[in-house]
């Protein structure tokens, strides 16, 4: 008897533990810095056609990754989604992403939108290009990110701050490209061109641009897709600098699978399905921004903006040399 109830306990005890196991195959946690009513409809997309459903955090990026730090290898978490390069890599920097070998994933986004090792893939593409009042220039008088800092321009230009992870991401990429003192002296140029201090948000910045209050800005395509929406008729116009030279600057949105998820396969699935056909379309869409993967066309709206050039440097650089724009900025007084 005593034999036969190790038996039936054992039974029970595996009967248990695969049903547990196939309850958390069944579930991907995912820690997100994008919105809400950015990612939900994906998520929702996702558990319909796959049956695995998709639980999820927002928040803050900084604030996600110091999370995971603190969480360690009790981290519910199972894929981190944020914006910026420069974030992704801090979180493979800090160990709390893990490689990911897939080739879909691979075949998908471009070498120079993901990880060199594989830790994060870019799932958006985001350009950070110029911005003029259609009332005072035209394109002609526009062209390159570096020409901005021409004396030419003094009293004419806006910014946004210098905090944002987003200008410090393309005072990174300018360093990969200049170096530190080319770079040091375009940056000073353009503190010396500001019509007013910076801005805190792109979108302020874009509506003094078409305000008059200056005549010419760098911020996120976006931003501009969305004043687009609320007013077809705002005089502004989205212009493609350095195509004769490295190209438009670019960032990304993207994921990876942490460093300790309970369920690598499904987030490694999820991630796959964010870089498909379908997905794709949804991703960049919902936000007007470009898909990572290049053989998806961006929406009509985005379209419509034309065509560029995109810098091809990895936008790890964005992240490796985050610290030393950092500094070069406070140099060179862009606060």
């Amino acid at each position: 008897m005593q034999c036969k109830q190790w038996v039936i306990l054992a039974a029970a005890l595996m009967t248990t533990w695969v049903s547990h196991s196939a309850l958390a195959s069944d579930e991907v946690v995912v820690y997100s810095a994008r919105n809400e009513q950015l990612i939900k409809p994906l998520f929702d997309a996702y558990t319909k056609e796959s049956g695995v459903e998709v639980k999820f955090i927002t928040g803050k990026a900084g604030s996600l990754l110091q999370r995971l730090k603190a969480e360690g290898d009790n981290t519910p978490a199972d894929l981190l989604i944020t914006v910026d390069a420069g974030n992704l890599w801090q979180a493979a920097n800090m160990g709390l992403l893990q490689p990911v070998s897939s080739a879909k994933l691979s075949e998908a986004i471009p070498a120079h939108l993901r990880d060199p090792d594989n830790q994060w893939y870019g799932l958006s593409v985001r350009a950070r290009t110029i911005v003029y009042n259609t009332n005072k220039l035209n394109d002609s008088d526009l062209s390159t990110y570096e020409d901005l800092a021409d004396p030419k321009w003094k009293g004419k230009l806006c910014l946004r701050t210098a905090k944002k992870v987003y200008n410090q991401s393309l005072v990174a990429m300018m360093i990969a490209e200049h170096g530190e003192s080319q770079t040091e002296a375009i940056v000073k140029g353009w503190v010396a061109n500001l019509a007013t201090k910076p801005f805190s948000s792109d979108t302020k910045m874009m509506e003094a641009v078409a305000a008059g209050q200056c005549e010419v800005g760098i911020g996120n395509t976006y931003y501009f897709g969305r004043l687009e929406d609320k007013d077809p008729t705002i005089p502004l116009k989205l212009f493609w600098p350095n195509q004769q030279s490295s190209g438009v600057h670019v960032n990304i949105s993207g994921g990876g699978v942490t460093k300790y998820a309970s369920n690598v396969n499904g987030a490694t699935a999820l991630l796959e399905w964010l870089a498909s056909d379908k997905a794709q379309n949804l991703f960049s869409d919902s936000n007007h921004e470009y898909p990572a993967n290049a053989q998806i066309k961006p929406s009509a709206q985005v379209t419509a903006w034309g065509s560029f050039k995109g810098n091809q440097v990895n936008v790890a650089k964005a992240g490796e040399l985050q610290v030393d724009a950092v500094k070069l900025m406070d140099r060179a007084r862009y606060k």
